[in-house]
């Protein structure tokens, strides 16, 4: 009987040992009984907190390789290479600028000629080394007049005469009205040939004296020339 009770007395003391250990396990405040309990887990981070690189050949995060794509470097504007053409709302010639033909660049001459009655031809050789051109008409004086003769309008050419090296360009002059109606008539010995610039009645420059026959020319009021002509047979037609 006594070693019965004995027996039940050890085994209610185990059992509340073993429930102690148990507790103390639990609540962390206690030695781990071996055999008792299996060890804690350690916590994993969460799948998010650490990007993945798995497929990325650069061994980066995937996230960061596509928020920070390659740079390239920034391209230069191509330069324009074309040509403008130039504006004619200037209204500057586009043809090849011509000296303008005067008594320092040309040889001049003047002869009556027998037909037209009462002519005499004017010749302007470019004795230069470029093109000149021949502007308006011959401003003509002779000795000392006081007045000048005016231009044949229906004389005007189309197109400015452009002599080239060597070229020759004419003017014709009415002397003296062949019926006699002019005024004012005599015999003159000197002769003055004046060359406009661009625009009519400005200074060409140099004017030239071309000889005159050794008895003179003689001439009245009906005194006229013509425009500067290309050919002489527009000059004295």
């Amino acid at each position: 009987m006594r070693t019965f009770r004995r027996t039940r007395l050890l085994a209610a003391t185990g059992a509340a040992l073993t429930a102690l250990a148990l507790t103390a396990c639990e609540d962390g405040t206690g030695t781990r009984v071996e055999g008792t309990s299996a060890p804690a887990a350690t916590p994993t981070a969460p799948a998010s907190a650490t990007p993945s690189t798995e497929g990325s050949p650069s061994g980066t995060p995937e996230s960061t390789a596509a928020a920070e794509p390659e740079k390239t470097p920034e391209e230069k504007p191509a330069s324009d290479t074309s040509t403008r053409a130039p504006s004619a709302a200037a209204g500057a010639d586009d043809g090849p600028v011509r000296t303008i033909c005067n008594g320092s660049n040309t040889k001049v001459t003047a002869q009556p000629v027998p037909r037209p009655l009462n002519h005499m031809l004017l010749t302007v050789t470019n004795t230069g080394s470029k093109p000149c051109n021949l502007m308006y008409y011959p401003v003509l004086r002779f000795d000392e007049m006081q007045w000048v003769p005016q231009a044949r309008p229906e004389t005007k050419p189309q197109a400015v005469p452009t002599l080239a090296p060597g070229e020759s360009g004419y003017a014709g002059v009415l002397l003296s009205a062949a019926d006699g109606s002019g005024d004012g008539g005599t015999t003159a010995r000197k002769l003055t040939v004046a060359f406009q610039g661009g625009t009519p009645n400005s200074d060409g420059g140099a004017s030239a004296t071309p000889p005159l026959p050794a008895g003179g020319v003689y001439y009245d009021s009906s005194l006229t020339v013509t425009y500067w002509q290309s050919s002489m047979e527009n000059a004295l037609g």
